[in-house]
């Protein structure tokens, strides 16, 4: 029997203003985007439970940063920057990626990257298609378990669609 593989995709936390940043990359998260997502990923952590292997993020700082939050509070021993995971990021290209994974034996995974990516993505992978009903908001989770044969795409199961509101409740 395969192992069962959840994935989950977190949006970055809330960053700075991009009129005050020529490029949109170097965009930092403000100290209350930091702040909230300790928060997050300490619940994550002391009453979720998870532990992820490892970290995918995004090349942005915003997420880079996210994604730092996230291992300091114990998560995820590693992080890998992943550039599918920037705006417009691959989703078939990923599927290679994750496929290889899975073959490692990885069971928890965590993708760090933008909206609207990772809705769409959570679309593709739940029903086939993107179809603009899933919003990850700014430090807010989606929680996907994966088919444990086949493709994942239309196939997995929604198990969290988590606002950080609900996180840091």
């Amino acid at each position: 029997m395969a192992n069962t593989t959840d994935i989950y995709l977190i949006r970055h936390g809330i960053a700075a203003d991009r009129a005050e940043y020529d490029f949109d990359e170097d965009r930092p998260l403000t100290n209350e985007g930091k702040q909230k997502t300790q928060k997050i990923a300490k619940r994550l952590k002391e009453d979720f439970k998870l532990h992820f292997d490892p970290i995918l993020t995004s090349p942005l700082l915003r997420a880079q940063q996210t994604a730092e939050i996230l291992q300091k509070a114990g998560l995820a021993t590693q992080i890998e920057e992943y550039h599918h995971l920037a705006p417009a990021g691959d989703i078939k290209t990923w599927l290679d990626w994750l496929d290889k994974w899975q073959q490692t034996g990885g069971t928890t995974l965590a993708l760090v990257g933008h909206e609207p990516n990772l809705g769409n993505w959570a679309e593709i992978l739940v029903w086939g298609e993107p179809r603009g009903a899933l919003v990850v908001k700014k430090a807010g989770v989606i929680g996907l378990s994966l088919p444990e044969t086949g493709s994942p795409l239309g196939r997995c199961s929604l198990f969290l669609l988590a606002p950080p509101k609900f996180l840091l409740s």
